[in-house]
């Protein structure tokens, strides 16, 4: 899928893992990179998703079930399945802060952990938002 395959695999793009750890589970492109002999880009995704919550939970509950666990990955283009989806809205930065926070740098290990928790939050901002439901939602296959 390198060269002109790849054209619409566009940073903001929500694409579906296919092999891996992480097989099944949705994630939005940041960066296409170059610096390997095959096409790869770097993704943010969501490990575990948010659960569903009733009015008759408890604030500490719904907290607990409303969080995100995301990851953060190179991925070859061949391991992924891109969507008709995009992560941004017309009027959001919300993929802008996503983007400044994430690079290939901070994916190292003494960055991770950092890079983690910064992509948690645009994440659970823009959950509790209401914004791209789709995305927040196990992938049922």
């Amino acid at each position: 899928m390198t060269g002109s395959s790849a054209k619409f695999i566009k940073p903001g793009r929500i694409v579906i893992l296919l092999n891996g750890k992480y097989a099944g589970r949705k994630a939005v492109v940041i960066k296409n990179t170059n610096e390997r002999p095959y096409g790869h880009c770097l993704v943010a995704g969501i490990d575990k998703y948010p659960k569903s919550i009733v009015r008759s939970m408890s604030r500490k509950v719904i907290l607990k079930r409303t969080s995100i666990r995301p990851f953060v990955k190179v991925v070859n283009y061949n391991h992924i399945m891109p969507t008709r989806y995009n992560f941004e809205g017309p009027t959001e930065n919300s993929f802008n802060t996503l983007k400044e926070s994430v690079s290939v740098e901070s994916i190292s290990p003494a960055k991770r952990t950092h890079t983690r928790l910064a992509v948690k939050k645009v994440f659970q901002a823009k959950h509790k938002a209401g914004k791209s439901k789709w995305f927040f939602t196990k992938l049922r296959f």
